[in-house]
Formats: structure tokens, C-alpha cells, sequence
């Protein structure tokens, strides 16, 4: 809800409880004061890495930080945590190991069974690994952005996603639309739309923009700062030089 100062407020004073100090280390994290959260996730790792909120949070923050190596060793202390398998897989997605995130949601599955969480970790291995993946993932999207307990901004852009990777332009146009009326600034609808102007031929700069307010540190944004920078590089190489 973007109330991290408030909520810091409230937990001032509480001392011990290692759920709670978990969460003022996150709302630290949330209000940028990132020094002081990976310290008080160092010391509940040292105290109490059993714990389920401090192994998710601070799992969460340890991979914000690029420590993803402590993140994985204090995220495979859970004992049959879903959320913590789906953290997991989306830490080795990162680290472009498609086959240990595999590996992570073929362990789940057997012990979770048809868990939606389990689903939606498959259907992001499936993004990755393509193919006929792309339409099973599909499925599972378009099922959560349909159905009223699971639709949401997020199943939304997942099926759009799906549908880019599949060719269907309009289809993932019309599903991109909707995520942005639900929620005109979140990063993820606004920076796939982005990838869709530009597979439509379609200008994108108002959408840049857009996502530059929205989440100035988007990876996307981070990603098209750096390929501009090495074109330029690389074009100079090639400029025209002027007889003297």
C-alpha cells in the first residue's frame, strides 16, 4: 500500500518477535534504507533462519541486494512453503539456470500437487523454455485473469506475455489494455506494452515515459539505458570521418 514509513512507525519498540522484525526490515528496504535491512536480515538469519516470514522477506531482500546465493541458502530452509519454492524458482530464472528452476517446481509438484502457486512457478519455467510451454502458460494465465478470486493486474499481463511468445499480437494487446485500466502505473503492464509497440511497429516513447514516473529503476528501463549505450559506442566506430 506504499505506507512503509507508517507501518515502521507501528513496529517501533517491538523487539524479539522475529515475524515483526522481519517485516521492519522489509519496510526499511521499502523506504530505501537498504544498509539497515540487510543488517537486521543478517542478524534473523543468524537467529532465526527456521522461521517462515523471515526466510520469504528476507529472502526477498537478500535477492534485491544481489546476494542471491544467501537468498537460496536461507529460502531452502522452508519446510513445504509454497512461497518460498516460488522464490526460488524465480531467483534461478534470474541467474538463467532454467533447469534448477525446473528442477525446484518438479520437487513442489510432488508434494503440492495441482497448487496454484505450483502452476504459476511451472508456467513461468514454461515461459523460458518455450514452445509448447508457451501454451500451457498460457492456460494457466488466462484461467487466474478470468476467474474472480485469482483476476488481477498481474494473470493479466502473465496472458499477455503468453500471448507475445505465441504471435498474437491483438490478443495481447486487448489483455495489456486491461491491465493498464485496472492499474494505470504498474511497471510490468506499462513495460510489456512497450515490448508490444515495438513488435507492432508502433512509437513508444509516451510509454517510456510512462514507465520512467512509474518505476524509474525498472530492469527494462536499466536494460535499454545500457543497449543504447553500447550502440553508441559501437557507432562510433562506423561515424563518417572528415578529410582534413
Amino acid at each position: 500500500m506504499g505506507q512503509a514509513e507508517e507501518a515502521l512507525a507501528d513496529l517501533e519498540g517491538e523487539h524479539g518477535e522475529p515475524d515483526l522484525a522481519a517485516v521492519k526490515a522489509f519496510a526499511h528496504h521499502a523506504i530505501g534504507n537498504t544498509s539497515e535491512a540487510l543488517s537486521e536480515v543478517a542478524q534473523l538469519v543468524s537467529s532465526s533462519s527456521e522461521n517462515t516470514t523471515v526466510q520469504i522477506l528476507g529472502g526477498t531482500l537478500l535477492q534485491a541486494a544481489g546476494k542471491s546465493e544467501e537468498a537460496l541458502a536461507l529460502l531452502t530452509k522452508h519446510q513445504g512453503n509454497l512461497e518460498a519454492v516460488a522464490l526460488i524458482v524465480q531467483i534461478h530464472l534470474q541467474q538463467n539456470r532454467t533447469d534448477l528452476a525446473l528442477k525446484e517446481v518438479q520437487a513442489a509438484r510432488r508434494w503440492a500437487q495441482d497448487s496454484l502457486l505450483v502452476n504459476i512457478a511451472e508456467s513461468w519455467v514454461g515461459m523460458r523454455v518455450g514452445g509448447e510451454k508457451y501454451q500451457q502458460a498460457f492456460y494457466v494465465f488466462e484461467e487466474m485473469a478470468q476467474a474472480p478470486g485469482t483476476s488481477a493486474t498481474k494473470s493479466l499481463v502473465g496472458q499477455a506475455v503468453a500471448e507475445l511468445h505465441l504471435g498474437r499480437l491483438p490478443e495481447a494487446e486487448a489483455a495489456l489494455q486491461q491491465a493498464v485500466q485496472r492499474d494505470t502505473n504498474d511497471p510490468e503492464a506499462i513495460a510489456n506494452s512497450i515490448v508490444l509497440n515495438v513488435l507492432s511497429g508502433k512509437d513508444t516513447s509516451g510509454l517510456v515515459s510512462s514507465l520512467q514516473s512509474a518505476a524509474p529503476d525498472h530492469p527494462f528501463l536499466t536494460d535499454l539505458e545500457d543497449k543504447s549505450a553500447l550502440f553508441d559506442q559501437a557507432a562510433t566506430k562506423y561515424a563518417a570521418k572528415v578529410a582534413s
